[in-house]
């Protein structure tokens, strides 16, 4: 956008410098590839600064995930799914993105106070995954082109490829 002189109206610089400055990374982990009403679900938790996903957190997570998933047939689910429990700085997210037919996935976001996973409720139309979970869901995205689109062998040596292919530590 060099050449540009003035940025359209809605580009609020302010607000943009202000994201950047307060941009930090934050630690993943997986929790293993688990099974959820009848999906593989690879599981992962991402943790903002101060916050840490606790075993409770991640049975809440899983109990969220498996409800959701119950109609995932009824969506076109294949099967395969990711959960992320995101510890954030303003709250709680679970994310479940499944792959669906058509080369299509499905989304659902949860969000809740920070600590109290009882209280995670469906977030409002439109939510979309924040910049730490979308690091995420793009690893993910590449990781079931590789190992289930284009792989090659039995189907389980590829789900297994799939299972192992995680991403951990620290994502921006």
């Amino acid at each position: 956008m060099s050449d540009r002189d003035e940025l359209p109206a809605a580009v609020d610089t302010e607000a943009l410098l202000t994201l950047a400055q307060g941009h930090h990374e934050r630690t993943t982990r997986t929790a293993g590839t688990r099974e959820a009403s009848g999906h593989l679900v690879k599981t992962y938790f991402l943790q903002a600064p101060g916050r840490t996903v606790t075993e409770q957190d991640i049975a809440a997570a899983l109990r969220i995930t498996a409800a959701h998933l119950e109609l995932g047939r009824t969506r076109g689910s294949l099967g395969l799914a990711v959960l992320i429990m995101h510890a954030g700085g303003d709250g709680d997210y679970v994310l479940v993105h499944s792959w669906i037919e058509g080369h299509m996935s499905d989304l659902a976001i949860f969000t809740g106070p920070a600590g109290h996973p009882d209280q995670l409720r469906p977030g409002r139309t439109g939510l979309a995954p924040c910049v730490w979970e979308a690091a995420i869901l793009a690893h993910e995205r590449d990781a079931f082109s590789r190992h289930v689109l284009d792989g090659s062998g039995p189907i389980t040596n590829r789900l297994t490829a799939w299972g192992a292919d995680t991403l951990t530590g620290s994502v921006r």
